[in-house]
């Protein structure tokens, strides 16, 4: 029998959602933080989408959004030349750390106590939050403006993606290039996984993987559409893509083969990632909503429950139904 996959959609927002992240695994399961230029990032339970709270403060879009691995301190990366730092327990505002130009990357350290910033200034920037006050280091070098900023290799390393075309691999210690990638276009997006140093990049229809120590490629998979963002699973057994043209791609990492695609978002998908445990994956769009999917559909998951209501199945029915007990989850 097949399986109908049946996403949980997360409103809320009233603009595209452009950027989403998940904390780390806590006691009180995990949890997903979205940005949206409507310029008010929503923290929300990660299994479910049920809305938590809304952080207050940005004069502009917000376009870049991160969680710690404990999920209690939140970043975000805004049009009003700012990068925020907040509780996300309480959802109050912790620092604000002033920019020269519009902010998209924001990424903490592994032990919170470093974030990294980039965005339209061509700068990468750490702040050490220990020392708010503190100059923050710069490592230049980009000559268009920084799409993505993330730490890798224990924090010793960085990784940046900008419009000039390339990706780059910086030491923290001497701001040195190590490495560097380019690209016929620009890069739409950037995913770096600690688990086997793998880097997961975008840019047009393509889907490239790279080793994040080396910058060695190890496979590319052309989509059949432009695509925006991609997200590898935790156990590398697949990956999911969207883009375009409104879908969500599933890809078996091994073989490069489209497992399947599902149409939920009513504008393109700007963001996808999968969850820690990696039950779901998350898309963010242009429709402003968030969606949640089930990796494997069918099993009972969150607020997903799988059923066989006699009055759903018949004999000309070779669909098992696996409902969301609350299909639209409202902020």
């Amino acid at each position: 029998m097949a399986m109908r996959q049946t996403p949980l959609t997360c409103s809320g927002h009233t603009r595209p959602v452009v950027d989403l992240a998940f904390s780390g695994i806590t006691p009180y399961g995990y949890f997903l933080i979205s940005a949206c230029k409507d310029g008010k990032p929503m923290l929300r339970q990660g299994d479910t989408g049920d809305w938590i709270g809304t952080f207050l403060g940005h004069k502009g879009a917000v376009w870049g959004a991160t969680l710690n691995n404990e999920a209690t301190k939140a970043a975000t990366a805004a049009a009003d030349f700012t990068a925020k730092v907040w509780d996300a327990v309480t959802g109050d505002e912790v620092l604000t750390l002033a920019h020269k130009h519009i902010v998209k990357s924001v990424n903490f350290t592994q032990d919170s106590s470093c974030l990294l910033t980039g965005g339209n200034d061509k700068i990468i920037r750490i702040y050490d939050l220990n020392k708010p006050e503190a100059e923050p280091q710069e490592i230049t070098g980009h000559t268009s403006a920084i799409k993505k900023a993330l730490w890798c290799k224990n924090d010793t390393q960085i990784l940046s993606a900008a419009d000039d075309k390339t990706v780059r691999l910086w030491d923290r210690n001497s701001t040195e290039v190590v490495k560097q990638l380019s690209f016929d276009m620009s890069v739409s997006s950037m995913e770096y996984i600690p688990d086997g140093e793998v880097l997961v990049i975008t840019y047009g229809k393509t889907i490239a993987f790279y080793n994040a120590l080396s910058l060695d490629m190890i496979k590319t998979v052309d989509a059949p559409a432009s695509i925006h963002s991609a997200s590898l699973h935790p156990d590398k057994e697949f990956f999911v893509a969207g883009g375009d043209d409104f879908k969500l791609y599933k890809f078996d990492y091994g073989t490069k083969e489209e497992l399947e695609s599902y149409k939920g978002h009513f504008g393109p998908v700007h963001c996808v990632r999968f969850s820690p445990d990696g039950e779901l994956y998350a898309s963010g769009s242009e429709d402003g909503t968030l969606r949640l999917w089930q990796t494997a559909v069918g099993k009972t998951y969150g607020l997903w429950k799988c059923v066989l209501p006699e009055e759903l199945v018949s004999e000309n029915s070779d669909t098992i139904y696996c409902t969301p007990a609350a299909p639209e989850i409202k902020a």
